[in-house]
């Protein structure tokens, strides 16, 4: 029996299970029992802007319900693959469910490409999974951590990347709201690392003040009622809020000291991501597409340059959060579903890294 996790694409409280016979398995296909899988604010954001970017079709769900995106890893279950073999894993983009047929293509020792029809015309990075038998960065000691932080990390990665290739538009201080998300935490890691003149500063609710505080990733930390008190010197922002309201005080009270503005996610779904709240004073906030800029990143510094890079940086991040997050190991589908509510309605412990094994 197969049993998927579906969420109202437009009331995104609404969530239900189905269950369903498997089909036959297609020439050359192979079926995945998916193992385990992360739940973070990640996952809500793939969900809010799905139909503006796609990650509905990644799993196509029936009518207006859809089926959210996870990071997870997976046991090969049955195989028409000559070279993928029953029993071997692998780590990649999944489904909210318990299955998943994929056609593998471009298959080598490290990995392979699923290349279903409805899955081609989204970025090629989400169609990649990786073969952990011969996965230079797979660490069975550290599988959860990979789960929780591995696709935000390299978000917060390239972020930092990007911006220090320019020359961080003038700026000495980023400020980063909704700092206590997965993502901030990983920006602020690599830029204390790799750009130590920046002063980073983290937004956050006055309820994840300490914790943020107490990581260590931040050199300043408000809460939002604070903002007013934010440095008046040349900054650039990263917004992973996606609160418009915030956002446009942020501009307003930094002015001209404002050289650029970043938004990337939408962890406070419930109040005004894309809503219209009035012009934002300039620089106009730009989107960050991390599966663009990896790709960028990429065919700049060479594969083995760029993993290099990730390597060393994702060693650090890994020592630094050993003490400020937590894994919660949970069972079942609807641990999964109720975790998802639990981020997006904003009840979720910042401290806790969730992981699935549904």
């Amino acid at each position: 029996m197969i049993r998927t996790a579906l969420f109202n694409r437009n009331d995104l409280k609404q969530s239900r299970l189905s269950e369903m016979q498997p089909e036959p398995l297609a020439e050359n296909a192979v079926r995945l029992r998916i193992e385990t899988f992360s739940v973070t604010a990640n996952n809500v954001t793939y969900a809010v802007v799905g139909d503006a970017f796609g990650y509905w079709n990644f799993f196509p769900g029936t009518g207006e319900w859809g089926v959210v995106p996870m990071w997870g890893h997976a046991v090969v279950e049955q195989s028409n693959h000559p070279t993928i073999a029953v029993g071997e894993r692998v780590y990649g983009y999944l489904p909210m469910a318990t299955h998943l047929d994929v056609q593998p293509s471009n298959v080598s020792n490290g990995g392979f490409t699923d290349i279903a029809a409805h899955r081609q015309p989204m970025s090629p990075i989400y169609n990649q999974y990786s073969r952990l038998n011969a996965d230079p960065e797979h660490d069975a000691a550290h599988e959860n951590e990979r789960m929780i932080f591995g696709p935000l990390f390299k978000t917060g990665l390239l972020i930092e990347n990007m911006m220090r290739r320019a020359e961080w538009f003038g700026a000495r201080t980023v400020v980063i709201t909704s700092s206590s998300s997965k993502t901030a935490l990983a920006l602020a890691s690599v830029a204390r690392h790799r750009s130590p003149g920046i002063v980073r500063v983290g937004l956050t609710s006055p309820a994840n003040t300490d914790f943020v505080r107490n990581s260590g990733f931040y050199d300043i930390v408000l809460p939002y009622d604070a903002i007013r008190d934010l440095p008046a010197v040349a900054s650039v922002s990263v917004d992973f809020a996606g609160n418009a309201q915030l956002l446009h005080t942020l501009h307003t009270t930094l002015g001209d000291n404002l050289r650029y503005s970043c938004t990337v996610g939408a962890t406070h779904v419930g109040t005004g991501f894309g809503r219209d709240n009035g012009p934002i004073p300039d620089p106009q906030p730009v989107l960050f597409f991390a599966p663009d800029h990896a790709l960028a990143a990429i065919k700049e510094q060479g594969p083995k340059a760029f993993g290099e890079v990730v390597a060393e940086s994702w060693r650090h991040f890994l020592r630094e959060t050993e003490e400020a997050v937590t894994v919660d190991e949970r069972s079942g589908l609807m641990a999964a579903v109720d975790a998802f509510h639990a981020i997006h309605a904003g009840r979720a412990d910042p401290s806790m890294g969730i992981v699935v094994r549904p």
